[in-house]
C-alpha cells in the first residue's frame, strides 16, 4: 500500500515489540523497518539502465518472506549493537531487535499483498506475485483511523496502559476494515460473475479490484477469445448488476515473441493488456488491470499506462507520471461514478 500506511504499520509492530521498554523510538524504529521494503523503488533505478526493469524489480526480492528474515537478523544485531550503550545498555536484548525488524518488515510485504499490484512473496524461489485484490493501494479508511491512534499513542508515557489501549484500537480497526474488504471482494466477484451471465458474454478468466481511495467503486474486466469486456459498480448502484460496459478488442501491435521486456511487462500484468503504436513511434501499453475511463480527449484510456520506447532490440519507457489534467478528468469521474446510477 501507500508509503503513510506502511509507515504507519510498521510503527505498530515497533510499538507493540518494544514499546513498554524505549517509549517513542520503538515507533521511530518500526516505521523505519516498515518503509524500507518500498526502497526497492530507488535501488531498482541504481542497478537498471532500463525503465521497464527498474519498475518490476519493485514488489520483488525485497518484499519477500525470505528478505524480512535475513533483514530482521541483519538489521536486528546492527541497531542492538548501536543502541546498546553508555545508559541504555542491557534496556534491549538483541532478540528484541530482530523482533521489531521481522515484524515490521514481513507485514510490509503481506499488506501488500491485498492490493492489486500483488507482491511476490516467495522471491526468489518463485516470481508468482500475491494479489487479493480486496483493497486499493490508497485507502484513507484503512489508514486515517489507524494514523490517529498512534499518535495518541505517542503522548502517553512508555509504561502507560493507554499505550497498549490505542495500539490494540489502532490494529483492530484497521483489521476489520480489511475483513469488510475481504468480504466485499466476494461480493463483487459474485456481482460480476451475475452479469456477466446475463449479459451472455462467455469469459475465459475475469478480475475485479477497487477503484482508488474507496472500497464503494469497483472495476472489473473479463477476458474472452478476442477483447475484453471492462465495467463498473458502485455499492451506491440501484441495480444490482455492473454497468458502463466497454468491449476492448485485444490489441497486441508488438509481440512478446520479439521484445523480452513486453514479455516482463505481460507477467507483471497478469495478461490483462493492451499495445497501440502511437503516431510519434512510440507504443501505448494499457494495464487493463486498472480502470478504463475516457481522458481529457474523450478516449479510453487506463489509469496505469506507459509509453515504451523501441531501442531495436529491446524496448524502454518514459518513468511513468500521471498526467496532471488526466489524472483529475480521472478522479473527477471515478467519484461521480461512485455515487451511484
Amino acid at each position: 500500500m501507500d508509503s503513510i500506511t506502511q509507515i504507519v504499520l510498521g510503527a505498530a509492530c515497533g510499538e507493540a515489540v518494544l514499546g513498554k521498554k524505549i517509549g517513542n523510538k520503538a515507533l521511530l524504529f518500526g516505521a523505519a523497518g516498515g518503509t524500507i521494503p518500498d526502497l526497492d523503488v530507488f535501488i531498482g533505478n541504481l542497478l537498471y539502465n532500463n525503465q521497464i526493469d527498474a519498475m518490476l524489480f519493485h514488489r520483488g526480492f525485497m518484499h519477500s518472506i525470505l528478505f524480512s528474515i535475513l533483514g530482521a537478523f541483519l538489521l536486528g544485531w546492527l541497531v542492538h549493537k548501536l543502541y546498546n550503550t553508555g545508559q541504555r545498555e542491557h534496556t534491549t536484548t538483541r532478540k528484541d531487535w530482530i523482533n521489531l525488524f521481522f515484524w515490521s518488515l514481513l507485514t510490509h510485504p503481506i499488506l501488500d499483498c491485498f492490493t492489486p499490484y500483488g507482491t511476490q512473496l516467495f522471491a526468489p524461489f518463485s516470481n508468482y506475485r500475491v494479489a487479493f485484490n480486496n483493497i486499493a493501494v490508497a485507502d484513507p479508511i484503512y489508514t486515517v483511523p489507524f494514523l490517529l491512534c498512534m499518535i495518541i499513542v505517542m503522548f502517553y508515557k512508555r509504561q502507560h496502559n493507554k499505550r497498549r489501549l490505542w495500539l490494540k484500537l489502532g490494529l483492530g480497526l484497521s483489521s476489520i476494515y480489511m475483513l469488510f474488504t475481504l468480504g466485499n471482494k466476494f461480493y463483487i466477484d459474485t456481482i460480476f460473475k451475475n452479469t456477466l451471465a446475463t449479459q451472455n458474454v462467455s469469459y475465459i478468466r475475469f478480475s475485479t479490484q477497487p477503484s482508488i481511495l474507496n472500497n464503494i467503486l469497483w472495476y472489473g474486466i473479463a477476458e474472452t477469445e478476442t477483447s475484453y469486456f471492462v465495467g463498473f459498480y458502485s455499492l451506491l448502484d440501484t441495480k444490482g448488476r455492473f454497468t458502463d460496459w466497454e468491449e476492448l478488442p485485444k490489441t497486441r501491435a508488438i509481440s512478446i515473441l520479439d521484445f523480452k521486456e513486453l514479455k516482463a511487462l505481460s507477467w507483471f500484468s497478469n495478461d490483462y493488456y493492451n499495445v497501440q503504436e502511437t503516431e510519434d513511434n512510440t507504443f501505448l501499453y494499457n494495464d487493463l488491470r486498472y480502470p478504463m475511463v475516457k481522458d481529457s480527449k474523450g478516449n479510453m484510456s487506463s489509469v496505469f499506462s506507459l509509453t515504451l520506447l523501441n531501442k531495436g532490440k529491446h524496448l524502454d519507457m518514459i518513468p511513468f507520471e500521471p498526467k496532471t489534467d488526466d489524472f483529475k478528468e480521472t478522479i473527477k469521474s471515478l467519484w461521480n461514478r461512485l455515487k451511484g446510477v
